[in-house]
């Protein structure tokens, strides 16, 4: 079979994530690992899903648990999230949450609605590697966002006049993005509500960091800002894309989508299509667990965290050679390194894993454009204050070895 004879024009662009082969070095117990954003499974609260579980399936409640379920998500779960959206300045109910299969499905769900063949998404350079992965599929064209130091909404708009299409919407992690652990000035977010508002196009908020502030300042959402503007979340152009992926448990796979209920019902219209609904028991369990223990677990999460960057910046700032930069997140569990010009991070990586057996994420695949191969990322997430200090002294040692 020639499957290529079969295939459609979407499927060149899919690619397998960097990341996710990278996460393979984790069987290997030599390799000090920097690479894969996840969780310390250490701080999973694994007793609690225990018990949650076994009370989901005790006796009559095993039936529903087991069963088909609605496609908008476990009610009881979608109205805690909306209460707690309510505490960050968005106002809202149920009816404006829909749960997906982690806030990557969701991601998915909105380029297979909003983007045609050629229309253009307005991305951060850099920004997440798995949002370039999940729009790639529906075959559009990238325009760079800045949201401090934008262009004029005409010039956007005549780019992608000028690749066949229309731009369809800004994608950004405003709280301590992947890959570069940096926030989004509230200047800046205002920035974007007005570009999208004269565009007339919509703003997909990936949340998936916003609980795991260590310092600084909390700003408000963009959907929280924009509500605080336009009086209601149904007047909002804004998608607010969440997870409990980061502050409970990634396996069970539970995000969700908070948004005006129009777009909603045009999303459950592609869950439907897609997988029906989540599924039912890990719903159940996310909601048992998330009510008895969410900020008791996440204020536990951000004190770990919190020392590990700490650790980190403090060991780059010991280990590196003059030449490379780095940023300094105020929360999340990544730290964004630039290297002395002409270097590149993927070479580097292949060195790194031949001589000093230390991983992390080339930055090139960041980019939409495949530029500045200068940069590479750092996560401190699953890293100890031992395997920090030793994978810094073999990381800057390499680097001055090659300047």
């Amino acid at each position: 079979m020639q499957w290529n004879n079969v295939l459609a024009t979407r499927s060149s662009r899919m690619k397998a994530s960097e990341i996710r082969e990278l996460l393979k070095l984790l069987d290997q117990p030599d390799i000090i690992s920097f690479a894969g954003g996840i969780p310390d499974p250490a701080l999973f609260p694994a007793e609690a899903f225990r018990d949650a579980f076994s009370q989901a399936l005790t006796g009559d409640k095993a039936g529903a648990a087991l069963q088909y379920s609605v496609s908008e998500g476990y009610k009881p779960l979608r109205e805690w999230i909306a209460a707690e959206m309510a505490k960050i300045g968005v106002p809202c109910g149920a009816e404006n949450i829909l749960i997906t299969s982690g806030s990557q499905q969701a991601l998915d769900y909105l380029g297979k609605l909003m983007i045609s063949p050629n229309d253009t998404v307005l991305v951060g350079w850099p920004t997440y590697l798995g949002a370039l992965g999940a729009f790639n599929a529906y075959e559009p064209t990238y325009d760079r966002l800045d949201p401090a130091t934008n262009r004029p909404a005409a010039d956007f708009a005549a780019k992608a006049e000028a690749a066949g299409g229309r731009v369809k919407f800004a994608y950004l992690s405003v709280d301590f993005a992947n890959p570069t652990g940096e926030t989004v000035a509230r200047s800046a977010r205002e920035a974007v509500i007005d570009l999208a508002d004269e565009m007339d196009i919509a703003i997909v908020e990936d949340a998936a960091y916003q609980s795991l502030r260590y310092d600084g300042e909390a700003i408000p959402p963009i959907l929280a800002l924009e509500i605080a503007r336009k009086g209601s979340i149904e007047d909002c152009r804004t998608l607010y894309c969440g997870s409990f992926s980061k502050s409970l448990a990634p396996g069970l796979r539970v995000g969700w989508v908070c948004a005006a209920q129009d777009v909603i019902g045009r999303l459950v219209l592609m869950k439907q299509a897609a997988d029906l609904h989540s599924a039912t028991t890990n719903q159940i369990v996310t909601h048992t667990v998330a009510a008895a223990q969410f900020d008791a677990h996440v204020a536990k999460l951000r004190s770990v965290y919190m020392a590990r960057r700490d650790h980190l910046l403090a060991a780059l700032a010991r280990e590196m050679p003059e030449g490379v930069s780095w940023t300094h997140p105020e929360g999340g569990m990544f730290v964004w390194l630039t290297l002395p010009a002409g270097m590149d991070g993927a070479e580097l990586l292949a060195q790194s894993l031949k001589t000093e057996r230390v991983a992390f994420v080339p930055g090139r695949a960041f980019f939409a454009d495949g530029s500045n191969g200068n940069t590479l990322r750092l996560s401190f997430s699953c890293a100890d204050e031992a395997a920090i200090d030793e994978g810094m002294k073999r990381l800057g040692r390499l680097i001055r070895s090659l300047q």
